[in-house]
Formats: C-alpha cells, sequence, structure tokens
C-alpha cells in the first residue's frame, strides 16, 4: 500500500473568487512544493479550466482529477469529481444548462479566465459563475454519477454554503458516500453532533482561491497501486470515493 497525499478542492483563475495566479501550471507546481501526489481541480460551477490543467499537472507528476464545486438550488456547495476528463467535461456541458445566466461584471468580480497547457488565456467565462443552480442536493448524486462522477458536501465545518449550515443537519442523501472538512481538528466535534457523518468517508481538503492555501500534504489515501499506473491510482480513489472498497 502506498499513501498518496491529495487536495479535492482548489480553484482556478476561472473561479471568480480566485486569484488570477491560480493558473494550471502554478497550480500543479504549489502541489509538488507541497508534497501532493493527486490534486482536482474544482472551478465554481464550470470544468471549462480542466483540460489545461490535466496537461499541467501530468508535466509536473501529479495525478489530476476534473471536479467542480457546485452550487445547488439550495446554495450548498457540492465538491463533484469525475473519474475521467471527457465525463467532466459533459457534466460542464449539463450545469451550464442548469444555472443562472447573469452577466459578469469583470470591474468587481475579474475576468473568469480560461487558460490553455501554456497558462495563456484562451477566453473568459462571460456568465457569473457564483450564482446558484436549479439541480438539489438530492439530484447531484445521481446526476454526477450519471457522468461516472461522485458527489459530495463540501467545507460541512463551514459557515458559507455548508449544509449543515444551510439546512441545520447532516441529512441522509442518496448516493452522499463522503463529506469535505475543511477543518481536519473540528471532525470530533461535528461527529458527536451529526452522528451520520461518522458514515461517510471523510474527505480533508484545503478550498484553495489562491497559491498559499494550497497546504502542504496532510490527508492521504493508502492503495494498492501495483502494477503502477496513474489510471490505476485514479481508479482507486474513486472506488474508495463510492465506498466500494
Amino acid at each position: 500500500m502506498t499513501a498518496y497525499y491529495y487536495d479535492f478542492h482548489i480553484h482556478s483563475c476561472l473561479s471568480p473568487c480566485a486569484d488570477d495566479d491560480m493558473t494550471p501550471n502554478n497550480i500543479a507546481g504549489m502541489g509538488v512544493l507541497a508534497g501532493l501526489n493527486v490534486m482536482a481541480l474544482t472551478d465554481h460551477n464550470s470544468c471549462k479550466n480542466c483540460p489545461a490543467f490535466y496537461k499541467a499537472a501530468k508535466a509536473n507528476g501529479i495525478i489530476p482529477i476534473a471536479g467542480m464545486e457546485l452550487t445547488t438550488a439550495e446554495d450548498i456547495h457540492a465538491v463533484c469529481l469525475f473519474e475521467t476528463l471527457e465525463g467532466a467535461m459533459a457534466f460542464d456541458e449539463y450545469v451550464s444548462a442548469h444555472r443562472m445566466k447573469i452577466p459578469n461584471n469583470t470591474e468587481i468580480f475579474g475576468e473568469q479566465l480560461i487558460m490553455d497547457e501554456n497558462d495563456e488565456p484562451i477566453g473568459a467565462e462571460e456568465w457569473y459563475l457564483h450564482p446558484a443552480s436549479d439541480i438539489s442536493i438530492e439530484q447531484a448524486p445521481a446526476v454526477a454519477a450519471q457522468f461516472g462522477g461522485v458527489c459530495y458536501p463540501a467545507h460541512v465545518d463551514r459557515e458559507a454554503n455548508g449544509i449543515i449550515a444551510t439546512l441545520g443537519d447532516f441529512p441522509p442523501i442518496k448516493g452522499v458516500t463522503c463529506a469535505e472538512f475543511y477543518n481536519s481538528e473540528k471532525q470530533a466535534e461535528y461527529f458527536a453532533k451529526y452522528p451520520l457523518l461518522k458514515e461517510k468517508r471523510i474527505v480533508v481538503s484545503s478550498d484553495a482561491h489562491n497559491l498559499w492555501s494550497i497546504r502542504d500534504k496532510a490527508a492521504y489515501f493508502e492503495i494498492a497501486d501495483e502494477p503502477y499506473s496513474s489510471d490505476l491510482v485514479r481508479r482507486e480513489i474513486f472506488r474508495l470515493l463510492r465506498g466500494e472498497t
């Protein structure tokens, strides 16, 4: 078994609240400095920087995962991760048809930049990416699964857009096998208050919106990786996230 250190919640310069220097190569480079092995790009309601991140991560020896931080109809943030880049991009198209189309005010929120693998801008998302979709938190896991993905509530221990702060509880939701903590030290407190959390696989990630928020390696999965390939590691990670092992 090999320990694979991960961060499954990172925003690029496509997210309106992220710094412009959160480019694919900068993110991957910081992952190397942090000692990470696996990283997921999870911009708000979009996967459009995932193709560039895939290439940048591979060039830096990082195993990439394509993802999204979906804003549900209840204004809850949910991490959606996909086993393939193709699945993520198909999910991106689905979500694009299910979110509010409000023009982005670049003077307030920035450009929402779409990058290539060389960190060169190739476009910008014209619609503001923060508003909620019409996909409910109960629907989201099944929708993500249609595209080969997993979906779980983000930062359950935070007030802003956390499922517990929004709903007042951690409810049973079909298809939710994981829960994300921002602060791992709060797990015992939350397990005592919300016993259902103890039944979920806990993921701890940074929700980084700037380079210095990408944390040094801490959270990891132990994976049997022989004969090694990045595809095998990614597949085993998704088996764990789905609760299959």
